[in-house]
């Protein structure tokens, strides 16, 4: 496997330098203390914003998103739970959001599943706190067995956004995973991801650096 070393200074000669390289990969990251004090409904209303970006444009969604807010209650998970057929409904004939009728229906699955993870910890914030980084594709999978609609980089993305530390299988991280044989199973896949997560391990013991910043820097290596 490439030492890290050689990959940022790849993308540093392809993007202007240390200083500039350094620049575009800075990820704003929450302590656990942190990450634990945000409440659930801001965990939901971020798997629900990747979630409706996923396969959509997103600068649509995000400028859609105070509608979103006010339609779901603020993503309140317990007041997720109380809706019924006929206010989904209601949602799907609501042009002042995206209409798109599984993913609506996702998202009282998903508040339930924010709910029932966080429950033992005090909050789902203080479960995703709980969870190591060296094992973050595990967190990944218990989001997607437990949710609806939440496989692929729309967890990843809905944690990043947060403050988590993730990497993200982008194109350009995928691509070089797979060219340099860094895994040989689909990413999607539990070796895959066991075998992406081992690499990160390791390429941040050798760099210093966040998983969201070598994420970023295999990215601007080849792209």
């Amino acid at each position: 496997m490439e030492h890290f070393d050689h990959i940022f200074a790849r993308a540093c000669a392809r993007h202007g330098g240390e200083a500039a390289l350094r620049r575009l990969i800075a990820t704003p990251l929450l302590s656990a203390g942190e990450l634990a004090a945000i409440p659930d409904d801001r965990w939901l209303s971020s798997f629900t914003m990747s979630l409706f970006q996923s396969g959509f444009v997103w600068k649509v969604i995000r400028d859609k998103w105070p509608n979103f807010e006010r339609a779901f209650f603020g993503f309140d998970p317990h007041k997720m739970l109380l809706l019924d057929e006929q206010h989904l409904e209601r949602l799907n004939q609501d042009p002042s959001i995206v209409r798109h009728g599984k993913k609506i229906a996702a998202v009282p699955v998903n508040a339930q599943m924010v709910l029932e993870l966080g429950q033992p910890h005090g909050g789902f914030g203080a479960f995703v706190a709980s969870w190591p980084s060296t094992e973050v594709v595990g967190l990944w999978q218990q989001i997607r067995q437990h949710g609806k609609l939440l496989g692929g980089n729309i967890a990843p993305y809905a944690l990043r956004r947060l403050g988590v530390d993730t990497f993200l299988f982008t194109g350009d991280v995928s691509a070089y995973l797979q060219h340099h044989g860094v895994v040989d199973a689909a990413l999607g896949s539990r070796k895959g991801m066991s075998q992406a997560q081992a690499a990160f391990n390791t390429w941040r013991e050798q760099s210093g650096l966040s998983l969201s910043e070598i994420s970023k820097t295999i990215a601007f290596s080849i792209g």
